[in-house]
Order: C-alpha cells, then sequence, then structure tokens
C-alpha cells in the first residue's frame, strides 16, 4: 500500500538525517576535543598591580567571571597566596559547581600558570595560562584557555554552544580584571 511505503520512506529521511546531523556533530566535536581559547586585554596601571591582581586568589572574587554570573558562589583560598600551590575553591550554582584552580607556575611580572580541577557540572582539567607584557596602551595581559577533552564530552559542547559560552566567560574575566585594577587607581 500507498501509505506504508510512504512511512517506510518517512522513518529512512529521518534516520538519514539523524546520521548526518550525529556524523557532522562529531566532526565538529573531533575540533572541540582539544580546545584553545586565547583572549588579551589592555590595562592601566603598572606591571606590579596587575600581575598581583592576577597572582594573589584572593584578588579573584574582584574579577571572577563566575562570581559575577553566580554572586551566591561560595568560595576558600587554600595554601600560602601568591606561592606556587595555592588553590582557590568554589562551590556554586546550589552545590552543582564544584572545583578549584591551583596555580602552578610563576615567573615574576611575566607569567602565571594556572590548573583546574572541576568536579560538577562536568569533568574537566582546562588550564590557563596569564601572560604579562609592556605595550603603549598599558600592560596587556594574555589570556590562553586550553581543555582537552573526550569526543563524547566534545559533542555535547559542540551541541549546546559551549565554545562560544566559554570564549564570553573568558573575555568577561578579563574585562572585570581590567575593571579591578583601573577602578583601584581612582
Amino acid at each position: 500500500s500507498q501509505l506504508k511505503m510512504n512511512k517506510k520512506m518517512m522513518f529512512a529521511i529521518i534516520g538519514a538525517a539523524l546520521a548526518a546531523f550525529i556524523g557532522f556533530g562529531m566532526y565538529k566535536a573531533n575540533g572541540l576535543k582539544s580546545l584553545q581559547i586565547v583572549k588579551s586585554v589592555n590595562i592601566k596601571g603598572s606591571k606590579e598591580e596587575v600581575f598581583e591582581m592576577v597572582r594573589y586568589l584572593k584578588n579573584f572574587p574582584k574579577w571572577s567571571p563566575f562570581l559575577a554570573q553566580d554572586p551566591s558562589q561560595k568560595y576558600e583560598v587554600k595554601g600560602i597566596d601568591g606561592k606556587i600551590g595555592v588553590q582557590f575553591h568554589w562551590e556554586g550554582n546550589k552545590g552543582k559547581d564544584i572545583g578549584y584552580q591551583e596555580i602552578v607556575k610563576i615567573e615574576e611580572c611575566k607569567f602565571i600558570g594556572v590548573k583546574c580541577d572541576i568536579q560538577k557540572p562536568f569533568v574537566a582539567k582546562p588550564t590557563f595560562d596569564y601572560s604579562f607584557s609592556e605595550t603603549a596602551e598599558g600592560i596587556e595581559v594574555k589570556q590562553d584557555f586550553k581543555l582537552e577533552s573526550g569526543l563524547v564530552d566534545a559533542f555535547f559542547m559542540w551541541l549546546f554552544g559551549a565554545k562560544a559560552q566559554m570564549e564570553k566567560t573568558n573575555q568577561q574575566g578579563l574585562d572585570l580584571l581590567k575593571k579591578a585594577v583601573e577602578s583601584g587607581r581612582d
């Protein structure tokens, strides 16, 4: 019968469309398995001021985009602030966001390497590297964010447009960093 044939064809078309969508998603996800986002900002201030705003994790709440997005976030600095091994622990979004970041490398007024350990809402270990240089416009802070993830996680990141969200959040953090340093100078 004609109707049965049409039904079969419709399912075949839906199946093919779904397969194409998942295939395309996996292809896109493959590019997100190793994600890198580089952002920079110019800040009016001395190199020391800018460097110390990033180095001392007690300052992070002043420029954390995550705290700006979730003001109810609880946080705590563990270890000796400003030294390698110091950690900034957070819990936010009613216990749905949990993790910490740790300073793993410091080159005086030049570079700060930060490693994150995120447990919720997903498990990830991204890194944030900050380099500091003097320019005509002030101190340039370059943030180099890297995240390695498995194909399935990357697929969901692609599906939910996570990269664009991360880009926005990272930029927001640098804009807040600029504000924190420059408003402290007034």
